[in-house]
């Protein structure tokens, strides 16, 4: 049965291969579950629900972790109806825990200048450079950005065609700096591509031995020039996106173009950035209002 799901979502609901290794490895402990307890999926009654969300509990997944297993359990159970595989879902009326929300991790201007000013002194030093320009000026996933050839790239319209989450198809754009890189790039990229390489025939990021340049490979990139910058702090390839968001949006972009640039396919995810903008604000008012200032003062004497 699972076969024929997992099949299912690649097909007919297109899913990411990424995605879809999501649900395996939710649906494998929930088949662990199942086996250790001698439960049949079919007859599953509420009280052994109950004691499969304990069992997540106590493996201290994090709440968000454990509402995304019951998202694609009960995900699975759906399809199981419609194909007439059993009855009834048993999930379909558990409510998911409380998330507490947060704040993403966003680099500064000036933050952001020490990776796009990085020194180019060979090829692979200006494919970093691209890397980073690349992040900060299309919004990109790091898993979009490895996925993308040659052929997707219109320098004449500085956009580029990008696939991203149900291999949905978007157009991102590139700003001045990324596009002169990018060309220059482009020039000197056919030189490194390996022999034998199929995929580094077409990938716009290839790697030093000549093939399409990994996600892997850009969280080292990333890392390498972490360690000689002054940022304090904990920055990855995603960084690079909550940054782009954020700046957009503090410069008074529309949260629904911000959206479609993202590539989200609901406004309440993007909104989150809306939020970084008022804790900065927030931030900005106590650090320069006299009154709230005065504030702080008066509570720092109380303690």
């Amino acid at each position: 049965m699972l076969k024929k799901y997992f099949e299912y979502l690649k097909s007919v609901r297109k899913l990411s291969f990424n995605t879809i290794n999501s649900y395996k490895r939710d649906l494998a402990l929930f088949m662990d579950f199942l086996s250790d307890n001698k439960c049949k999926e079919d007859e599953l009654s509420m009280g052994q629900v109950r004691a499969f969300i304990t069992l997540l509990s106590k493996k201290n997944l994090s709440s968000r972790s454990i509402n995304r297993t019951i998202s694609s359990i009960r995900s699975y159970y759906r399809f199981m109806q419609r194909y007439e595989f059993c009855n009834a879902n048993p999930f379909k009326d558990i409510k998911c825990l409380r998330v507490d929300k947060w704040l993403p991790v966003f680099l500064f201007e000036e933050e952001v200048l020490e990776f796009l000013n990085i020194p180019t002194h060979d090829f692979f030093s200006l494919r970093d450079k691209l890397i980073f320009e690349f992040l900060y000026s299309t919004g990109c996933r790091v898993s979009e950005v490895v996925s993308l050839d040659v052929m997707d790239i219109n320098l004449k319209d500085h956009c580029v065609r990008v696939r991203g989450k149900g291999n949905k198809e978007r157009i991102v754009y590139i700003g001045k700096m990324a596009h002169k890189i990018l060309i220059e790039y482009i020039k000197r990229r056919s030189h490194h591509i390996h022999k034998n390489s199929i995929s580094g025939t077409n990938a716009l990021f290839i790697n030093k031995r000549g093939f399409r340049l990994s996600a892997r490979g850009i969280r080292y990139v990333v890392y390498k020039y972490l360690k000689q910058s002054a940022c304090q702090k904990k920055v990855s390839p995603h960084t690079f996106r909550h940054t782009f968001a954020t700046h957009l949006l503090n410069r008074g972009a529309d949260i629904r173009v911000v959206q479609e640039l993202l590539g989200h396919a609901s406004l309440s995810t993007t909104q989150v950035y809306t939020h970084v903008g008022v804790e900065k604000l927030k931030s900005i008012y106590r650090e320069s209002h006299p009154h709230a200032k005065m504030k702080s003062q008066e509570t720092q004497g109380e303690k």
